[in-house]
């Protein structure tokens, strides 16, 4: 059976509205915020907002302020209907699709900066990212208000920082991340996989078996520094390149795990380029 059209709601107050009426009725809310071209790692998400909430909302809205000047904004895929039809038949129950004057009006100056998790990592390779990022959550979940929002932890360090602003900034909402989605040969599926050709597709689970390779070797005892090495020598031989990092970090706060360190809550992040797209992945040392 075909999903109903899924409703929208392209304004503030138009959400604010609905999940205030759900709200009123004794309703849970739960929140999915995504950037569209949505995938099946989305509607995971979706799913399980579900199983936490009477009500979910989902948002599909390009950030802007994400993307430093060069990379892929306007390029970046865009299907609001096909995104619809996902979410709906995911068990979404809004869809919020805000146009850019609407998240950011005239005489917008305001900037969420979370210092520490996000300077690592991806705040290296993309210094203004993880501020665009802070700043866009922060409104939208000032803006809908859930009682539960739901992110992947495919973009790990994102979820990290999103976790440490939600603390820091007293946001009522419990932050709730969900597992990476893969295809069969194991790449994180990923919206900007469309970039990739047919070729580059073929080369890329390489990522994810090295760091399946990477795991293996830390718990048999081998050492972060050499591990991280090899890891990045793999990806390499197989064409990606440059290889912006591969490291292994705490799970929580991101940082470099000293000598003796427990590598118990330690995670290893990694992210490369193959041919002009992207990729990053990472996974738990002991999962």
């Amino acid at each position: 059976m075909t999903a109903p059209p899924l409703p929208a709601a392209r304004t503030v107050e138009a959400l604010r509205n609905q999940v205030g009426a759900w709200k009123a009725a004794g309703l849970r809310v739960g929140f999915t915020p995504t950037m569209g071209a949505l995938h099946e790692g989305h509607l995971s998400l979706v799913r399980l907002a579900r199983t936490r909430a009477d009500r979910v909302v989902a948002s599909v809205f390009v950030n802007p302020t994400q993307f430093a000047p060069g990379e892929d904004f306007e390029a970046y895929p865009r299907d609001e209907a096909g995104d619809a039809a996902l979410l709906a038949g995911a068990g979404c129950d809004l869809l919020y699709a805000p146009t850019v004057s609407e998240m950011y009006a005239p005489g917008f100056s305001t900037t969420v900066n979370v210092a520490g998790v996000s300077e690592p990592l991806d705040g290296l390779a993309r210094p203004t990212h993880f501020a665009g990022v802070a700043t866009v959550v922060t409104k939208l979940l000032l803006q809908c208000a859930p009682h539960v929002a739901v992110f992947g932890e495919k973009d790990y360090q994102q979820l990290q920082v999103i976790r440490r602003l939600v603390a820091d900034l007293d946001i009522p909402v419990e932050v709730i991340g969900g597992p990476t989605v893969r295809a069969p040969d194991g790449l994180a599926l990923s919206s900007r996989n469309a970039y990739l050709t047919e070729t580059e597709r073929a080369v890329a689970p390489v990522l994810h078996q090295a760091l399946v390779q990477a795991t293996a070797r830390l718990r048999q005892g081998g050492s972060v520094s050499h591990v991280e090495a090899q890891a990045a020598e793999t990806l390499a031989a197989a064409g990606f390149g440059p290889v912006d990092y591969v490291e292994v970090r705490d799970a929580g706060d991101l940082t470099r795990l000293g000598p003796g360190s427990v590598l118990g809550e330690a995670r290893i992040l990694a992210a490369a380029r193959l041919g002009k797209t992207r990729l990053i992945d990472n996974l738990a040392v002991w999962s």
